[in-house]
């Protein structure tokens, strides 16, 4: 019997189940980190991990070299990439599942990056490592299997938009731009990450953390729905840029929006750190327009 083809969210239960039916069919991910312990992630992962989970740090495997003016965690090199999934052992049309401790924010960037490499087959575990407990089912020690796959990218399945596009979009409007961080950072207050405090002008806010329920489950699609058609009006998702501090967190808005069933808006990688590097570019301050 084939299986079920899952493309932005599955249950701890229904994880479970198909590693139990069939353990070698998912490819496991697991993103935890920590932006002030770069190392704890990986730390947190040895002490106790999901079944045949192999562990991919934000810094070093799902995203690329900093510059000082393409944000703090730019887009990997796409080959490289690929390399790694091959290397942990990824195959042509597996199903990918990404989880991490924090929220989905570092499971979201894996899942965005898969679709950018073209995969379709990649989910988010809703609720993350805690619902994984939460459900009873077991942490492991044990190193997962080495094998070499057979990934390949495709076509992406993501889309992207860099600076020049954002800045051409302050005299023409044709896009909104959402930031997904929270609330008082994007009015430039307590900005400790980047070098000046504020928001692109004309973007709107919507925190990432408010597509989630308490659980840190996603809201239902419906409720989705209703609140980004709050946000954004009539405005089509394909006429939507999403960023945030460093192109992590908007991932967050990307799968909540894919989920309302609204496809197609760009992701500006780059985002605040990459937009903030150069004093030549406008910031606003304040509350949502």
């Amino acid at each position: 019997m084939p299986h079920t083809h899952y493309t932005t969210l599955i249950s701890a239960t229904n994880l479970a189940e198909r590693l139990a039916a069939a353990p070698g069919s998912v490819f496991v991910i697991d993103c935890r980190f920590d932006l002030a312990d770069t190392e704890a992630g990986e730390k947190a992962y040895l002490a106790g991990h999901l079944p045949g989970a192999h562990y991919l740090n934000l810094d070093r495997d799902l995203s690329g070299p900093k510059n000082g003016h393409n944000g703090r965690h730019p887009l990997p090199d796409r080959a490289r990439l690929v390399e790694t999934l091959e290397s942990r052992g990824l195959k042509q049309g597996q199903q990918v599942v990404a989880y991490d401790a924090q929220r989905g924010m570092y499971a979201a960037r894996a899942w965005w990056l898969l679709r950018w490499l073209g995969h379709d087959a990649v989910a988010l575990l809703d609720g993350g490592l805690q619902a994984w407990e939460a459900a009873g089912q077991p942490l492991t020690q044990d190193a997962p299997a080495q094998n070499t796959g057979d990934f390949k990218a495709g076509a992406p399945l993501s889309v992207t938009v860099d600076a020049q596009t954002v800045e051409r979009n302050l005299g023409t409007k044709e896009r909104v731009v959402v930031d997904a961080r929270a609330n008082d950072r994007y009015r430039g207050e307590n900005e400790t990450l980047d070098r000046v405090g504020g928001h692109i002008p004309g973007a709107l806010n919507r925190f990432f953390k408010d597509n989630l329920t308490a659980d840190g489950r996603y809201k239902p699609a419906h409720t989705l729905r209703e609140e980004f058609h709050a946000l954004l009006g009539d405005t089509p998702p394909e006429h939507v840029v999403l960023q945030c501090g460093s192109g992590v967190t908007a991932c967050v808005n990307v799968l909540a929006m894919e989920i309302a069933g609204m496809h197609g808006a760009a992701l500006y990688a780059g985002s605040w750190s990459e937009w903030s590097s150069d004093p030549k570019r406008p910031v606003a301050t304040g509350p949502n327009p």
